[in-house]
């Protein structure tokens, strides 16, 4: 069958077309695929003759149980489900069409939208399409998840006629017969995982997971494999931290173009409004994409929001687990969508007698700390540069905490690596001392938090008399400024030079509100580093309160 033809490409096709209702980061990653299946690409393209021998297989594959048993998986199947599989299994290199482009495949989907079931036909593929000797893991949180795989496995194969003698299922693993692959499903272990050597595994509900050891035991088992595939499934759960937010932000920074990371797949389907929840449906469709074509699950689960509206003890479950918004950050949001600050890029900013101000972000000395610097034009355009500053000690073990590379940052000239273990606050005062120098300016104030600088404050007064102030970091001071920045961004009244890590910063970035609905960007609910951004909202702060409001001032008395 011609790509074209395919459901794969019919739902791809349909999603970026509106007739399917899709979240955002979804629509991106279908328009990717259909770049390639139109022959678009210069790197890649789908290997057809894998996609008819995986049609093929999923004509033997029989449904065990649910709405549609005794049909055929390829009869069942979901259009969304077709593209996972399709798109991850199928895309490759058009020099090479043996090596997979994708090593990770990330699924964010609600509860009850055939996730397991997914997951069993996926290892199914792979004892067909792998090389002889092959072996398959599952990991998930507890014994009795992984085994819920195992059991889905085992149900299609033994309601499968055409499998019969095929397979031999045991108690610890399930063995294909043809070639010797193998599948195991392993218990959670904080410590025991490392020496598996996986041609694939999959990771379910890592959500639940309390560290990311068994992701990284797993992936450093497949280093001498060329077709290695990890597939990282989960819904949402209750909190920010954990590995599969991680995993799910880092998505989101290769689908905004900010990370380049060719072997990242994602699906993530999280509403793109979810404080419209209680009234708007599409938060349901957009975090379930089984409903759209299942007319009882949406029927269900428009059932169980009327329960959730009349019973707030019954939201976190409806809302973490399928609707994918995470309960206890109801009142949070992203501050700036990262699309609109890349609107705002600058080829270059003449900064030569400008006025300016300062934002300072010292945090913990083996965190990152950022200075930020911040003009107004004649236009009312805030002009902006920020840089971050990392123990020089660190950066490998950064790099590999945070999956971004602060190597191409320090050449870029937007990052200084300082310090040993610790950052070296010497070179971040001297940065500020010759500020005035550096970029040819004149300094009219350093907004400082007392927190941790109140040494540095004390050493840029000498040079910069009365400059210096203090900034609570409260909602209450801080609001006036998180506002203005934001409003200065979405309305493109806001310049700054090509700065990737600037723009991570902005993604990570949370917003919350407290009891006096004061927005400011909150770091703990935050997915990320966000110093560079509480730094440039510093200098914000001191750009609002002697520039646009005293001129406000000035131009009533007149």
């Amino acid at each position: 069958m011609k790509i074209r033809e395919h459901q794969s490409y019919k739902y791809a096709s349909e999603v970026c077309n509106g007739e399917i209702i899709a979240p955002k980061y979804v629509i991106i990653q279908c328009k990717e695929f259909l770049k390639i299946a139109d022959g678009k690409s210069e790197k890649y393209c789908i290997n057809e003759d894998t996609v008819d021998l995986i049609d093929n297989i999923l004509k033997l594959l029989v449904m065990a149980r649910g709405l549609k048993a005794q049909q055929t998986i390829y009869e069942a199947f979901a259009g969304f489900q077709f593209f996972l599989i399709i798109a991850v299994l199928c895309t490759v290199y058009k020099d090479n069409k043996n090596h997979r482009r994708y090593e990770t495949a990330i699924l964010e989907i609600c509860r009850k939208n055939g996730k397991t079931f997914l997951v069993a036909v996926i290892f199914i593929i792979l004892f067909f399409i792998e090389p002889k000797f092959s072996k398959f893991y599952s990991v998930a949180p507890d014994g009795s998840l992984s085994r819920e795989v195992q059991t889905a496995i085992r149900e299609i194969i033994q309601s499968s006629s055409a499998l019969d003698g095929k397979f031999k299922i045991r108690r610890d693993d399930i063995l294909c017969l043809l070639n010797q692959n193998d599948y195991f499903p392993l218990n959670f272990s904080a410590s025991r995982l490392d020496g598996k050597l996986p041609n694939a595994f999959v990771a379910d509900e890592v959500g639940a997971l309390t560290s990311n050891y068994p992701l990284e035991a797993m992936r450093s088992g497949q280093l001498m494999i060329l077709n290695k595939l990890g597939c990282i499934i989960s819904t949402k759960y209750p909190t920010i931290n954990n590995p599969f937010e991680d995993e799910v932000a880092y998505a989101k920074k290769v689908l905004d173009g900010i990370i380049q990371d060719d072997s990242v797949f994602s699906l993530l389907y999280e509403p793109d409004e979810p404080k419209n929840w209680m009234s708007d449906d599409k938060v349901i469709m957009q975090g379930n994409p089984l409903a759209m074509v299942v007319p009882e699950v949406m029927k269900d689960l428009v059932k169980k929001r009327a329960v959730a509206i009349e019973s707030p003890l019954k939201r976190e479950n409806f809302l973490t687990k399928h609707c994918n918004i995470i309960y206890q950050g109801i009142g949070t949001e992203t501050y700036i969508p990262v699309d609109e600050v890349q609107k705002c890029k600058a080829d270059k900013i003449d900064w030569q007698g400008r006025r300016v101000y300062l934002g300072v972000d010292l945090a913990e000395t083996t965190d990152n700390c950022a200075v930020a610097i911040a003009s107004l034009d004649d236009y009312g355009n805030i002009l902006a540069d920020v840089l971050a500053f990392i123990p020089e000690g660190r950066i490998d073990i950064k790099n590999r905490s945070e999956k971004i590379d602060y190597r191409t940052f320090i050449e870029a000239g937007k990052c200084i690596a300082c310090g040993d273990n610790v950052v070296d606050y010497a070179v971040i005062e001297q940065f500020v001392l010759d500020i005035e120098d550096t970029y040819g300016v004149e300094v009219c104030g350093i907004a400082f938090d007392r927190y941790n600088a109140m040494s540095s404050a004390q050493k840029w007064e000498q040079k910069y008399t009365n400059l210096t102030v203090e900034v609570k970091q409260h909602s209450s001071v801080l609001h006036p400024a998180t506002k203005l920045l934001r409003e200065k961004i979405i309305d493109g009244q806001f310049q700054y030079e090509e700065n990737k890590l600037l723009e991570i910063n902005f993604q990570n970035a949370k917003c919350v509100e407290d009891t006096n609905k004061n927005k400011y960007v909150n770091k703990k609910k935050s997915n990320g580093k966000v110093d560079m951004v509480v730094a440039l909202i510093n200098a914000v702060y001191l750009l609002n309160e002697f520039e646009i409001l005293s001129d406000i001032a000035w131009s009533v008395q007149i």
